[in-house]
């Protein structure tokens, strides 16, 4: 996918955006922010898909499910991907 980069000027919160470049591990701006817009843009897809359903009955989901998914297990055997990746 071809990333189009724009610079443009805008008044952010210094707060918001110290709180975001403290939770993302980052000391540049850009990156602290492009992190947050790529996490807003994945949230509402999250969102999306789950407005949209997956036409599945209640008794089908039930069925789809593995009962033994452990998810903590899964992420603590997950590498941990830095946050100040280039994107």
């Amino acid at each position: 996918m071809l990333h189009t980069v724009v610079k443009v000027t805008l008044p952010i919160d210094e707060t918001l955006l110290a709180h975001v470049m403290k939770t993302t591990e980052t000391t540049n701006k850009s990156r602290a922010i492009a992190v947050a817009l790529r996490e807003w843009e994945r949230r509402s897809r999250l969102v999306e898909i789950a407005t949209a359903g997956l036409g599945l009955s209640p008794d089908e989901l039930r069925d789809a499910l593995n009962p033994n998914y452990d998810l903590d297990a899964l992420r603590a055997a997950e590498t941990p991907v830095p946050s100040d990746r280039r994107f």
